[in-house]
């Protein structure tokens, strides 16, 4: 890999030529957000939060699937970037329901705190009516739809690190969800190995592991 100079926030910059924007702005301590990427799997670019400006561009680049070139000049904080990564929280956070203080992930959310870090206090855009399915079939683990971002990191992982291939996206734009062997209850799944990759990358409370069920005699808390 050979080493090349940058300019990232008007500070000159070494990086690898095989590094993307993203990268290289973390090991240099900026806090670009993102929700879809992952380092263990490949980056889509899905979320669209990590966006950054790059001079010579006509428009903000997705930092996690772009390479570092020869005397890039990259902008990871500036006005512009803001507002659209708070309209991008709030887009994410009206097209399904995140009711956040009834959650099994609040507090460990990566979309509660980010919206928080944004200042996304409320929404302009309506939710939708639209009521998201809830499987809950599986002995250890269940898929709540509507806290669903479709980031995309919990496919990623069951292909790219488990190889298991149970998890797809089916649907379009905003009917775009997950599915669990094309679409068959969790519970019945032939291809799940039950390893909870999936659930340990979850950047939202969508899939989560179930609570035990405590024994009448059972004096720990739990859920009944």
């Amino acid at each position: 890999m050979s080493a090349i100079t940058v300019k990232l926030d008007g500070q000159a910059v070494d990086a690898d030529e095989a590094c993307t924007v993203l990268e290289l702005a973390r090991r240099c301590g900026r806090d670009i957000p993102a929700l879809c990427y992952q380092p263990a799997v490949e980056a889509v670019a899905a979320c669209r939060l990590c966006l950054v400006e790059i001079d010579g561009q006509p428009r903000p680049q997705p930092a996690c699937t772009t390479r570092v070139r020869t005397g890039m000049v990259i902008h990871t904080d500036t006005a512009q970037l803001r507002a659209l990564r708070r309209m991008t929280l709030e887009l994410l956070l009206a097209e399904r329901s995140h009711p956040c203080a009834v959650c099994v992930a609040n507090g460990a959310c990566t979309l509660q705190r980010l919206a928080a870090e944004h200042g996304v206090d409320h929404l302009r855009f309506a939710p939708p009516a639209e009521q998201w399915p809830l499987d809950a079939s599986h002995a250890r683990f269940a898929l709540d739809h509507a806290r669903c971002v479709v980031c995309t990191r919990c496919v990623r992982v069951c292909n790219e690190v488990a190889a298991a291939g149970t998890l797809q996206v089916i649907g379009r734009g905003a009917a775009a969800r997950i599915s669990i062997d094309f679409d068959q209850p969790w519970g019945e799944s032939t291809s799940c190995i039950t390893c909870g990759r999936c659930v340990a990358a979850c950047p939202t409370g969508a899939l989560f592991e179930k609570p035990y069920r405590r024994a009448a005699n059972d004096p720990r808390e739990g859920v009944q």
